[in-house]
């Protein structure tokens, strides 16, 4: 069950990659965001997965053709649900799309059901599911909703796609070395963000070069939100390598509560009745799939 504290501070830091990501989004725009955790994670992902591997006795590398394939694919996938999560906060508000993002907790666990051979028990997929209910009148906008057309098979797109990425990362994980899965999680972590640096930053360089000015130019905050992020990245796939997807992402909704915690402190934000609730229900799911 080590995974589960795994997560948590999985969780926690990437809530420290967010809060450090948002002071960016101004100058740098939603892509250029998304590129400092690649771009500035990169050397700190190299750092991690150096060290825990002359750590770890007896660790052995199989770079197999289903290694790089997995990694490639869920770098791919993890740009292209970052993709549709920004047309759907386009098309819709931001508080929505991240609402319909919450589809990706029971998509984890059909996906790993379908696809990658995961068994998990009926307690696990109820509070999965009561998790996403939870999670989505946590974050569903109040007031009026503007909903402009393919926002919401754009907000459930991401959801999905995200969750088959995730998948992706633990299949990388387990084909590089089973046997030490830290070790070749952090591997896998630095082969899918140069995958990701590479191709983000081409992009920009041929459509946006202003972005990537300015995300260059803000390389102090930057490190910070590259630090935390590949710290994250580095836990997110060592939990994913120890369980099945479905429970880590719903353990991972944990990221919640601290967010709020995080904004009351940092922004000044508050929670209303209706969305204390709405943690709350979430925290039940958050108890059954873990110990589901």
């Amino acid at each position: 069950m080590i995974w589960i504290p795994i997560t948590v501070g999985a969780a926690a830091l990437q809530v420290a990659r967010n809060a450090a990501q948002r002071s960016i989004m101004g100058g740098a725009g939603p892509w250029g965001a998304t590129l400092v955790r690649f771009l500035f994670g990169l050397p700190f992902a190299a750092v991690f997965a150096g060290v825990a591997w002359l750590a770890t006795p007896g660790a052995a590398a199989h770079p197999t053709a289903p290694f790089w394939l997995a990694c490639a694919a869920g770098a791919g996938l993890q740009i292209a649900a970052t993709a549709a999560l920004l047309t759907a906060m386009h098309r819709s508000t931001f508080a929505l799309g991240t609402a319909m993002q919450q589809s990706g907790l029971p998509f984890a666990l059909v996906w790993g059901a379908l696809f990658f051979g995961d068994h998990v028990g009926p307690i696990t997929w109820a509070g999965g599911l009561i998790a996403s209910a939870g999670l989505a009148a946590l974050t569903w906008p109040r007031g009026e909703v503007v909903m402009r057309r393919g926002a919401v098979l754009a907000g459930l797109g991401s959801g999905a796609v995200f969750a088959l990425s995730a998948n992706c990362f633990r299949q990388a994980s387990l084909a590089f070395d089973p046997a030490h899965p830290a070790a070749s999680a952090l591997v896998t972590v630095m082969v899918v963000q140069a995958i990701q640096t590479v191709g983000l930053t081409s992009y920009l360089a041929w459509r946006n070069p202003a972005a990537l000015r300015a995300v260059v130019a803000a390389w102090r905050h930057s490190l910070g939100a590259g630090f935390c992020g590949a710290a994250a990245s580095g836990l997110w796939f060592t939990a994913m390598a120890l369980s099945p997807v479905g429970p880590v992402r719903a353990v991972g909704v944990v990221e919640m509560p601290i967010a709020a915690l995080a904004g009351r402190r940092l922004f000044q934000e508050r929670l209303t009745a209706l969305q204390a609730v709405a943690g709350l229900i979430t925290a039940v799911g958050v108890v059954m799939a873990a110990l589901g």
